[in-house]
This record gives structure tokens, C-alpha cells and sequence, in this order.
């Protein structure tokens, strides 16, 4: 069975049931994923007794804004269309990575996943060898790609494919706009000379990279350039904080197969469908050994 069969079996009352939208789940998901960031904010201004090592979780848990980025573009962790808009825009702001750009970066990946010369996320070649794996899972290719889209859509630089003209003076507008913020918050900490946002935000940030890179790779690697959800995705089992943070997200070719299901529901889907999945790891640890043994190693 192909994803599309899969779908196409279900009842319109289980269709009803899993892509229902609710405000309640969301919300609460919500204030404790920013609640952790800002009590662990708090404890690093304070300067509490090992504030030093509080930066990684802190990094990691500003850095998986992305996952509610993602969700958030698709318009699903909330029924309210202005709570999806606001986290979007908040997530993207932290990470920084502009959300209307991504929106359409990420549904030309939905629409064409792992289909070479149409999903964009191919345009990035995954880590070959050992010494681009260490440079991937560094997170600095990542800031390199974020701060030159932000540069190139601000400059109007936006020719990507999967970028409609109607939303071309919306992504510039939106880069122009971070990229002034982030320039006014610059100057303010340079004026009150605080280095506040540097250790609660800038340095987190890149020492929780490559947590969210470990996690992302988990997607879609070593699994094969077809159409069929099924066979192009990868589902991971997990511990409860990572799905947490991840908002669900490792139940990841139940997302892909039926994307307009909110975060809350994906484990029902998965109930559903499991008997059906191909690519399945038993954690992340269990992955990133297995895409090692695949590396090269020039």
C-alpha cells in the first residue's frame, strides 16, 4: 500500500477525528515550551550556580521553535489563525529564519518530497563523507544559508522556483523588516553595553544546532528519492521530552502522509498506520550510528 491508498481508505469520521484543529492542546504545548525558555533565560541572567551549562538546553529548546515554525506554517497547532501566524513569526524571528519564505520552501518539500529537481531541501546535499558530516552537523552551514536568504530576499533577490510573484513583495518586505529589527537590537544592547541577549539567545542558539541537525537528518536520509510517503519518510521512536520539543514531529512519515493533522493527534494516526510504515528507527542514537557506517571516509 502506497500513502495515497492509505488515505484514500480512511473513513471521513477518522479523516474528521485526526484532523480536527483545537486551541486547548496547542496553547498548552505552548506555554511550557516558552515557559522553559524563559525560566531558563531568567537563570542565566541571574547568573545562578552553573548558569554556563544551562546555555545548551536553553539553545536546544529555542532552536526546536523550528518544529513549531513548521507546524505552524501548515497552520495546524492551533484553531486560531492569528495564534499559527504569531508563533510562526516569533519562531522564525528566534531562528532566524523568515516564516512567509519558508511557508512556500516548505510546501514545494511537501509537494515534491524527495523528488530530485523539485523538493527544494535536495538543493542542500546530505553529508557524504565523515569530514561534511562534522561540518553538517555543526550547524554552521545552517547560519550561513539562514543570513543568505535574509540578505537575498531583503536585496530582492527572490527567483526560487517555488516562490509564487504574488508573495515576492511579502518576502522582501518580511526580510527587510527582521533584518531592521535585528539591527535595532543590536545597536540597544551596544548602547546600554549589555551583553544580556548574548548569552540567553545568540550563543544558545549555536550550541543547540547541532541538536536540531542530529534530529532533522533523522527525515529523510538513506531513505529513497520516490513519491510514496511510505518508502520517502522516516518515523522515530523517542523519548517523551523529544517529541516535546520536537512538537511530534518524529512520527514524521505519519506527517508527511496526512499533513493537515495537528501535532496532538499524530500519535492516533500513527496507531492507524504503523503496521503500514517502512522506515522506522528505534531512536535517534540507533540512526545516527547506522548513517555513520554509510559515511566515507575522505
Amino acid at each position: 500500500m502506497n500513502h495515497q491508498d492509505f488515505l484514500s481508505n480512511l473513513s471521513s469520521e477518522t479523516r474528521k477525528r485526526l484532523t480536527q484543529r483545537l486551541d486547548g492542546p496547542g496553547i498548552k504545548h505552548l506555554a511550557l515550551h516558552w515557559g522553559l525558555i524563559i525560566i531558563l533565560g531568567l537563570a542565566i541572567y541571574w547568573g545562578m550556580p552553573g548558569w554556563q551549562l544551562l546555555m545548551i538546553p536553553q539553545g536546544i529548546l529555542i532552536v526546536f521553535l523550528f518544529t513549531l515554525l513548521h507546524e505552524s506554517v501548515h497552520q495546524t497547532p492551533f484553531r486560531t489563525k492569528w495564534l499559527n501566524n504569531l508563533t510562526a513569526r516569533v519562531s522564525g524571528f528566534l531562528i532566524f529564519l523568515p516564516p512567509i519564505w519558508f511557508k512556500y520552501f516548505h510546501f514545494a518539500h511537501h509537494r515534491f518530497t524527495q523528488v530530485p529537481g523539485k523538493d527544494p531541501e535536495l538543493e542542500t546535499e546530505k553529508p557524504r563523507t565523515i569530514l561534511s558530516y562534522i561540518n553538517h552537523v555543526s550547524g554552521i552551514p545552517t547560519w550561513i544559508y539562514h543570513f543568505k536568504i535574509l540578505l537575498q530576499n531583503a536585496l530582492g533577490d527572490c527567483n526560487s522556483n517555488f516562490l509564487p510573484k504574488k508573495a515576492v513583495a511579502s518576502v522582501v518586505k518580511e526580510a527587510r523588516l527582521l533584518i531592521l529589527s535585528y539591527i535595532t537590537i543590536l545597536c540597544g544592547s551596544i548602547f546600554f553595553q549589555s551583553a544580556t541577549l548574548l548569552w540567553i539567545w545568540i550563543i544558545p542558539i549555536f550550541l543547540g544546532q547541532p541538536f536540531l541537525r542530529f534530529y532533522l537528518l533523522a527525515e529523510h536520509a538513506l531513505c529513497p528519492t520516490v513519491a510514496n510517503m511510505f518508502k520517502n519518510s522516516r518515523t522515530t521512536f523517542t523519548n517523551r521530552f523529544v517529541r516535546f520539543i520536537a512538537w511530534n514531529m518524529p512520527y514524521h512519515t505519519e506527517h508527511h502522509t496526512y499533513p493537515t493533522v495537528p501535532f496532538h493527534k499524530l500519535p492516533d494516526l500513527h496507531k492507524i498506520m504503523q503496521n503500514e510504515l517502512i522506515h522506522i528507527e528505534s531512536s535517534y542514537t540507533a540512526f545516527t550510528g547506522k548513517y555513520i557506517t554509510e559515511l566515507k571516509t575522505k
